[in-house]
């Protein structure tokens, strides 16, 4: 299988590009998949602002420094578990937490600071999608009501 290079010439930070290089062939178009959701996600709203990609802990991590309205979002595949790749979360952030109220049968999750994929599975992208907004405006949602942080995400996808 070829390298996804539509993708990978879109990362302009060099050593988050080598990171995608190194990933297994199987897994590379996964996790480039979950990047260009993170990124096209952002872009549906102006309360995210820009996105810096950058690496956090060697992996793939997406911020929101200008506008700061959201919690850091990180993707990554681990050899030890070389059928499954991960979108994680801050943990202390109760994120996690939120989607798993929301959204308990449609992911699996690992703990409080991830959302993992085997690299067989369907991803249900309009869930994942929300959950990624939910992270993305996590400060300006944090202390609202259960409902209402997930009202403030439907509305801010739907404009």
């Amino acid at each position: 299988m070829a390298k996804d290079q539509s993708n990978k010439d879109e990362i302009k930070n060099p050593d988050v590009a080598a990171v995608f290089d190194a990933y297994p062939e199987s897994i590379r178009p996964k996790l480039l998949f979950l990047r260009k959701l993170i990124l096209e996600t952002a872009a549906k709203t102006k309360v995210v602002g820009e996105i810096e990609e950058t690496l956090k802990w060697g992996e793939p991590s997406y911020l929101t420094p200008k506008t700061k309205s959201g919690s850091t979002v990180r993707i990554d595949w681990k050899k030890s578990l070389e059928d499954q790749y991960s979108i994680f979360f801050k943990c202390t952030a109760n994120l996690v937490p939120a989607f798993k109220e929301k959204y308990p049968e449609e992911f699996k999750y690992g703990g409080d600071r991830s959302i993992d994929f085997h690299i067989d599975d369907e991803i249900p992208v309009n869930e994942l999608r929300n959950c990624i907004m939910l992270a993305l405006t996590y400060h300006q949602n944090k202390k609202l009501d259960p409902d209402t942080r997930w009202e403030m995400v439907e509305n801010l996808i739907q404009s």
